[in-house]
């Protein structure tokens, strides 16, 4: 049966201050800011803006608060596309804000931030009509909202993806109905800590847990899979100008999920989520550098990044807090 969405995300949307500088500055130091820029930010949330990008049917579940901020995260959440009516917003509530430090030297970033107040949506304000609409659900954190809404999706059919960035005991409890597992070097460090070395086996113990599709995702390293059907897969990373690293997991996830979705294999699928995540570091922010679908076929082909669009996007967000 053909479905509403290709895919619906769960997330608490928040806004991200990308300030991008050559070298962090000393305790009572200063430094120019080469670059600064208001985005989008969240795991699943900007996941779902890459899928968006490269031509997905989209939906988000989620609150912010009746701030300038909550009303920027919808509004970039439709300017790409995606449908909001699974979007609360809480009246009075804040929307979280972070302030995302990046520097060119170490390539690392760092986050200061303020939650915000908006609540999650409750398991009975979820609508049920985007759960059972999806073909893929798309969760970051195994809260018991987030879980039950995955169960609920995958009782209609929907298979689920996880972006697990931070090791949580509760999401390798929930590891069963997890059909691809994307984790990050973090997750992957502390699951086998003494054993890093052993990729291959490594993850064919989580895949024996449950998932059809296991992924770790290992920085400027790239990747490494394994999947029934291409057995183990190392992806390694392409060379680009990084500028800025932040939200390059989130997009990884997102696109992984439409190249499944286009029929790629689990091997394939890592290389265009690759590209695409690769592509996003060499401009500032979680969000602007994303590619569309034309431009990142392009960059595998040829290695060369058509930066027209990008760059109008880029200026976008650097303008103001488009509210």
């Amino acid at each position: 049966m053909l479905k509403e969405f290709e895919i619906a995300g769960y997330d608490m949307p928040c806004v991200d201050l990308a300030v991008n500088v050559d070298v962090f500055p000393k305790p009572n130091g200063g430094t120019g800011i080469n670059a600064m820029s208001w985005q989008g930010g969240g795991k699943v949330a900007t996941g779902m803006v890459a899928a968006a990008r490269l031509g997905a049917k989209c939906a988000m579940i989620g609150a912010v608060g009746s701030d300038d901020y909550g009303a920027f995260c919808l509004r970039d959440f439709e300017r790409h596309g995606i449908d909001i009516s699974g979007m609360k917003t809480r009246q009075g509530e804040t929307t979280s804000l972070s302030i995302v430090l990046s520097d060119r030297e170490t390539q690392g970033r760092s986050i200061v931030y303020r939650s915000g107040t908006a609540n999650p949506p409750t398991l009975e304000e979820i609508e049920e009509r985007i759960l059972t609409g999806c073909q893929w659900f798309f969760i970051s954190h195994a809260t018991h909202v987030a879980m039950e809404s995955a169960k609920r999706a995958k009782k209609a059919g929907a298979k689920i993806i996880v972006d697990a960035d931070s090791y949580s005991s509760e999401m390798m409890e929930n590891i069963g109905i997890i059909d691809v597992f994307i984790a990050s070097e973090f997750f992957y460090k502390v699951l086998f800590r003494g054993k890093e070395e052993a990729f291959e086996a490594n993850c064919r113990e989580v895949q024996k847990m449950g998932p059809s599709i296991v992924v770790f995702t290992l920085g400027a390293k790239g990747c490494i899979g394994y999947s029934e059907e291409d057995g183990f897969f190392q992806m390694p990373s392409f060379a680009v100008d990084v500028q800025d690293t932040v939200g390059a997991g989130d997009v990884f996830h997102g696109a992984y999920t439409v190249g499944l979705l286009r029929g790629l294999s689990s091997k394939e699928a890592a290389r265009l989520a690759t590209g695409v995540s690769c592509i996003k570091c060499t401009r500032i922010g979680g969000r602007a550098g994303i590619p569309d679908w034309n431009t990142v076929q392009r960059f595998l082909r040829t290695g060369e990044i058509d930066y027209t669009e990008i760059d109008q996007r880029v200026e976008f967000y650097r303008r103001k807090l488009q509210v």
